[in-house]
């Protein structure tokens, strides 16, 4: 079992930045970020693998940047120009399968989500 806690959601103005972190019990071969928007489904935003390769989804490829530090048990979305249409919970999960995805249905284990409002 993998135990995941995020933190540092809240409200921005568009152009600002935000990181979000997540607390993991142990790691696994690929982490991500995944967010849901009222209305639309859940999607994956960024996922980093053990050898510390990153993908992202084509929305935020240039402003958001994955990371994680096995020393401190934490994920982190460092996310920068925001625009309203990030506005969502976002997620952290883990899965223990090899390979880097943005698949939601791929996951294990997940956390209970962290709020981004985007608003002038």
């Amino acid at each position: 079992q993998v135990q995941l806690v995020e933190s540092g959601g809240g409200s921005v103005q568009p152009g600002g930045s935000l990181t979000l972190s997540c607390s993991y019990t142990r790691s696994t071969h690929c982490m991500g970020w995944f967010r849901q928007a009222p209305g639309k489904e859940r999607e994956g935003v960024a996922a980093i693998d053990a050898f510390g390769s990153d993908l992202y989804a084509h929305s935020v490829e240039g402003r958001f940047i994955v990371s994680k530090d096995d020393a401190k048990n934490t994920l982190y979305l460092q996310m920068n120009n925001l625009t309203p249409e990030d506005t969502a919970m976002y997620y952290c999960a883990a899965k223990n399968s090899f390979g880097i995805t943005r698949h939601v249905q791929l996951y294990d284990y997940w956390g209970q989500g962290t709020q981004v409002t985007v608003s002038s």
